[in-house]
């Protein structure tokens, strides 16, 4: 049983793939999500595609699942999705012995052919990614023996977590992560934690707003996730913890953030994995902020729902913000935020934090193009409106 779950269409779209699957999955308004588990090997030929919508972990993960199952699959997504590359993904299932492959742009569709057994190995990835380490755990769990993988930067470790919190041995020695294949799982109770990519849009809102004192509960501050923290903690924003507490083997707390003076830093390397979804309202931040700030070694922002190196640079650009584009990061000098009109490029990290920028206009924003809100924070105008945010959606823009 899982309580706390976000209903965002991210989380429906895989919801719907496994019931697809053959997998039992009721609602109950006070329960939560009940899943009945059918084991490693439980899993139905749904006899179609499986559409992971704009979900790229979405994708991913699932690939992992379905590289050691009996028939054969194909994952695909919405237009966006299908301009996102899954090559990286794919190259650790091969070399676990999957029989799986994209088009020869390296895009969606992810197209799986069952293999009799996968086999275990050592891998070693090029580029930290929490996804494909993930997609590499799930599928392992399906092969001979042992696999473990090794990645360059710790990236988000839930995945870990939860297989520890279903009943497997997940060992990690050095920065080798390893599972041994062929072991069920056993149900568990889960109890998600708030997410804390969704609560940075409004903690930086209580940093930058005038007067503002904001409380967050339960929020998941799992240390490998907790960048976005450290980032604006340097900066000079004001974050307490309270009620720190370990739920289903996560560390939570109640966030308290009051507004601050904030100031341009430079963005160390190490941290950029641990806040890779955060930089689109780390940028806003920035651009509040008194001085420089510098972001390096975040290519990885290039191939998100749109590039998000691209998006951030031209969004602030509209706004008035001098910032500087470089090929893995940028630079954001601070400045005072004029009123525009920002594209999102139909993603939904660049329209909520670029709507957090309405706290500080003197004027309005408008965000064109931020129908893909709803994939990851359903309820995100509403939420905003009821902290004293001015904004409202009208044809699908959000108004700030």
């Amino acid at each position: 049983m899982i309580k706390g779950l976000l209903e965002s269409e991210d989380v429906l779209s895989t919801v719907d793939a496994l019931r697809n699957m053959g997998v039992k999955i009721d609602h109950h308004k006070e329960e939560g999500m009940v899943i009945e588990g059918v084991g490693l090997y439980g899993l139905k030929d749904p006899g179609q595609s499986l559409n992971m919508g704009n979900s790229g972990t979405a994708m991913r993960l699932m690939a992992g699942v379905l590289a050691g199952q009996s028939f054969p699959s194909t994952l695909v997504g919405d237009d966006s999705l299908s301009q996102r590359p899954m090559s990286r993904v794919v190259e650790p299932l091969l070399a676990l012995g999957a029989d799986i492959s994209v088009q020869n742009t390296g895009y969606p569709p992810i197209q799986i052919k069952p293999v009799k057994r996968l086999k275990g190995v050592d891998y070693v990835m090029p580029v930290a990614s929490a996804q494909v380490k993930s997609a590499f755990l799930l599928a392992a769990l399906c092969a001979d023996g042992a696999s473990r993988i090794k990645e360059p930067e710790q990236t988000r470790d839930h995945t870990e977590r939860m297989l520890r919190g279903f009943g497997h041995s997940v060992s990690q020695q050095d920065d080798w992560i390893s599972v041994m294949g062929g072991k069920e799982l056993a149900g568990a109770r889960v109890v998600v934690p708030g997410d804390l990519s969704s609560a940075a849009f409004f903690i930086v809102g209580a940093a930058i707003a005038v007067e503002s004192e904001l409380i967050l509960k339960n929020v998941g501050v799992n240390s490998t996730r907790t960048g976005v923290i450290e980032i604006l903690r340097k900066m000079g924003a004001s974050i307490d913890y309270l009620n720190e507490n370990t739920i289903c083997g996560e560390p939570t707390a109640d966030l308290v953030v009051s507004s601050s003076p904030l100031r341009g830093v430079k963005i160390e390397s190490h941290q950029v994995a641990r806040a890779i979804d955060e930089f689109p309202i780390l940028s806003i931040a920035a651009a509040c902020a008194r001085g420089k700030t510098t972001l390096h070694g975040a290519e990885e922002l290039r191939v998100k729902e749109s590039d998000r190196i691209r998006s951030i640079v031209s969004g602030l650009n509209e706004l008035g913000i001098s910032v500087e584009e470089r090929p893995d990061g940028y630079s954001v000098t601070g400045g005072e935020i004029s009123p525009g009109e920002v594209n999102s490029r139909s993603d939904h990290r660049i329209a909520m934090a670029f709507a957090i920028a309405g706290l500080v206009v003197s004027g309005s924003i408008c965000i064109k193009d931020t129908l893909n809100v709803r994939t990851s924070f359903p309820g995100f105008v509403e939420l905003a409106a009821s902290i004293g945010l001015q904004i409202y959606e009208q044809s699908g823009s959000h108004r700030g």
